[in-house]
């Protein structure tokens, strides 16, 4: 559709005052933009996240789509699916109101310790640059904007807020910003987030860094909007290509900048131009009257569970099987599921990313689902996630309708109801929002329908006055007190306390809560408030004996092992590898039990295996959203193929890892590898992950016959190969054929190998097909001296299905 001129939209910022101008820069409240009526611009609305849209809301009440995590779809190597997955956010985002999406994350994994992996792709910067532009082509051909974020160089979460991370030209421009480069510039984004972090001694938000080269060189004409109070400055931020202050309404613009324009600290033209990018934003939209929005005509929306059920079993990544998966349904007449994370799974990472979805699957009932008529017993082992598990939607009913859900009441001090609501279960984990401000008492009430006979510890995760009532009867008064971090309105880790009860299946338990909130001290009204059980348990070595004993008389043994909450997150970084508590414990003694155990790693990012040479298989399946069961059971069972390929190395042990620290020194983190990360800096060491980069089986097997690659090129061009692709089993099959290249004669210092191309496809029992293959011509470039160079000579190129299973090469020389 049309869209209004450059000199259209300077007309329009010309009927503002400057007043009005500098008040479109600053956010209205946490997640809208201001109206502005003069020039017939609406309010726009940001929301996070990169998995899932939540809209303006934090608090529960509109349920929303649970995506896989973003190392799940990066593990697919299926730029078609990621295309997919950032159209059904679009239709998500209008759903929610919403007009540009926060995300894609496209920082690296530089160290496999970053808390906030789950939400970033790859080690790679190819990978991770045609994932993403994937991404943003589907959110945006879906009339909404998208948002790369965080530009540049917020790779961990340590002291993110000030942190100074001092990076060469060469690695900025071969890794960092390549993993932008290509979004930018070939999908025009409509917004780019600036992150919080410095880089070589200048925060982001007022680094020259927006400019060049993302403004300049790039052409990016969208919004620079900074991540959620990263802008912290006047005229530093305001002088730079910084465009948009949030959350608002307060910032460290508004009136200052009035008066820095006044005193001809900052040239008005700056003011200018941004508000003529926030108008060209608002038009792409659809919130500027007088002119039709960038897309008129949305693609069809696709089934948003049946993409999430899809997806994760595209990122799926069987690391490794000894002929156990698949599994025959017919044969099987017991399972013994074990784990924490197979009867509490994470579908998604903590942090801003995280959102609210109408129902999550366990793989458990998965399994359940999927195997009717076998015996799928579960037992926990040992616990990972400590806290309180929340009852779930189909265990409670509404204690006046009887109908699933909960009711929340919330009273002033002198006893008005404030809000008298449904909810869809005790879950509430961010309640700290405006319309609860004036409640001096929170009540929440529901019927509980226990599932067993037996010994529950009854619970709540909240901070403040706690009163816990079961069938009328007070069993808890406690002050519980948090000392920990406010996030998006709730409480990260809060304090918990349960009490044992005897219970009976059939027989439903009235469960009331009434709660005192406290204030938090500078962080606004936070509350966290989640009824359930407490799995803690005083007989840990009972419990992995009971699951070792249901293991060994079962047929096969699946055990679900993964991370926590307390371990995965935004706003901090992980100290270890290993997997929390006695994981890799219960894992040995199972397998010692029964040679048929199936381990599942539920994690976003790599974790420590030492148990994986004793047991028959082990399957990589991420942050699976919310269809995760039923997606696992899908692989487990063999109705669908397990796709994925890994995106970023798994280390044997974290002393071989070659970049594992992510803490700062005074202030700096010097990142002294230069261009050597990930896969490329495995390579230089000599070391063997437990599963190098690119790795992943599948039920099938397969075979390159061979390739027709072009023996010369000229500098500045494009590869294009073709690769024989052969089926050698009996199941049809999906390929991720990939492209390295080397060059040992160069004079320039260079990775063994880095990743050039890689296509993937299908092919079905004994089927030979050709994959084509464009390695760019900037594979072939190094940055020196402020610009690209071709090194002429020969490039070795290598093709195989993963960086160190290679038996295809050959040699182009470039003239």
């Amino acid at each position: 559709m049309t869209q209004p001129t450059t000199k259209e939209l300077r007309e329009l910022v010309g009927r503002l005052t400057l007043e009005q101008k500098v008040r479109l820069l600053t956010g209205a409240d946490e997640w809208g933009l201001h109206a502005e009526p003069a020039v017939g611009l609406r309010r726009m609305v940001l929301s996070d996240g990169p998995s899932g849209i939540r809209g303006e809301h934090w608090d529960g009440r509109f349920p929303v789509l649970n995506l896989p995590s973003a190392t799940a779809l990066s593990a697919s190597w299926d730029v078609s699916l990621a295309f997919r997955y950032g159209a059904i956010l679009a239709t998500e985002a209008r759903r929610m109101g919403a007009d540009v999406v926060l995300g894609p994350t496209i920082n690296l994994h530089r160290s496999p310790l970053g808390g906030r992996h789950f939400e970033a792709y790859s080690e790679d910067p190819l990978l991770t640059s045609r994932t993403a532009a994937a991404f943003v082509r589907g959110v945006q051909d879906g009339g909404v904007g998208a948002t790369p974020k965080h530009y540049v160089g917020n790779d961990a979460e340590t002291d993110r807020l000030t942190v100074d991370n001092r990076i060469s030209e060469r690695a900025l421009r071969e890794l960092y910003l390549a993993a932008f480069e290509d979004t930018v510039v070939n999908e025009r984004p409509w917004m780019v987030m600036s992150a919080y972090n410095a880089v070589n001694g200048t925060t982001m938000t007022e680094n020259e860094l927006l400019a060049e080269p993302l403004c300049g060189e790039w052409d990016f004409d969208g919004v620079v909007v900074s991540d959620w109070w990263a802008a912290r400055s006047t005229e530093p931020a305001a002088r730079a290509r910084q465009d948009l202050v949030m959350p608002g309404p307060d910032g460290p613009w508004s009136d200052k900048l009035v008066a820095a324009v006044r005193a001809g600290q900052v040239p008005e033209e700056a003011v200018d131009e941004k508000v003529l990018r926030i108008l060209r934003l608002a038009a792409r939209v659809g919130a500027l009257k007088g002119w039709e929005p960038a897309v008129a005509a949305p693609p069809p929306a696709e089934d948003g569970p049946a993409l999430a059920r899809e997806a994760a079993t595209a990122g799926f990544v069987l690391a490794q099987n000894k002929g156990e998966l698949p599994w025959k349904k017919e044969e099987l007449t017991s399972v013994a599921v074990i784990g924490h994370n197979a009867f509490q799974a994470r579908t998604q990472g903590g942090g801003s990313a995280s959102v609210e979805p109408d129902y999550t699957v366990s793989p458990l009932q998965g399994l359940r689902a999927a195997l009717p008529g076998v015996r799928v017993d579960w037992h926990l082992g040992t616990i990972v996630q400590r806290g309180i598990e929340p009852f779930t939607g189909d265990e409670v009913t509404h204690p006046v309708s009887q109908q699933p859900g909960v009711r929340l009441i919330a009273r002033a001090d002198d006893g008005t109801v404030l809000v008298d609501e449904y909810r869809r279960d005790p879950d509430l984990v961010r309640l700290g929002t405006p319309r609860l401000a004036q409640a001096s008492e929170l009540e929440l009430s529901f019927r509980y329908h226990p599932s067993r006979s037996g010994q529950v510890r009854i619970g709540a995760a909240t901070a403040g006055g706690l009163r816990l009532l079961v069938d009328g009867a007070e069993l808890l008064n406690e002050e519980l007190v948090h000392t920990g971090e406010v996030f998006g309105g709730g409480l990260v880790a809060p304090p918990s306390a349960s009490v044992p009860v005897e219970v009976t299946a059939g027989r439903p338990v009235d469960i009331t809560v009434h709660l005192k909130p406290v204030q938090q001290a500078g962080k606004g009204y936070a509350i966290t408030l989640v009824v359930g059980q407490d799995l803690e348990t005083a007989t840990p070595e009972e419990e992995i004996t009971a699951a070792v004993d249901a293991a060994r008389t079962a047929d096969v043994a699946l055990v679900v092992v993964g991370t926590s909450p307390e371990v995965e997150s935004e706003s901090f970084d992980r100290t270890s590898l290993s997997l929390p508590g006695r994981q890799d414990e219960l894992v040995q003694a199972v397998a010692a039990a029964n040679p048929r155990t199936v381990v599942v790693v539920n994690a976003g990012a790599p974790v420590l295996t030492p148990w994986r040479d004793q047991v028959a298989a082990v399957l990589l399946t991420w942050f699976g959203g919310q269809e995760y069961g039923n997606a696992l059971a899908d692989v487990l069972l063999g109705t669908v193929e397990p796709g994925g390929r890994l995106p970023t190395t798994w280390p044997a042990t974290e002393q071989d890892v070659p970049i594992l620290s992510t803490t700062p020194t005074d202030g700096q983190l010097p990142y002294e590898e230069g261009i050597h990360i990930g896969y490329r800096a495995w390579l230089r060491s000599g070391a063997v992950p437990a599963y190098p980069f690119g790795h992943g089986l599948g039920y099938t097997t397969w075979d390159l016959p061979g390739a027709d690659v072009p023996t010369t090129l000229s500098a500045g061009s494009d590869l294009d190969m073709a690769v024989r692709v052969r089926n050698t089993g009996q199941r049809h099959g999906k390929y991720v054929v990939q492209v390295y290249l080397s060059r040992t004669d160069s004079e320039v210092d260079r990775p063994i190998r880095w990743l050039a191309g890689f296509a993937t496809g299908p092919a079905g029992p004994d089927e030979t097909t050709t994959a084509r293959i464009i390695v760019p011509a900037r594979a072939f470039q190094h940055w020196a001296d402020f610009g690209w160079h071709t090194e002429s000579g020969a490039y070795r190129v290598h093709i195989g299905l993963s960086a160190t299973d290679l038996p295809l090469t050959a040699t182009v020389r470039i003239s």
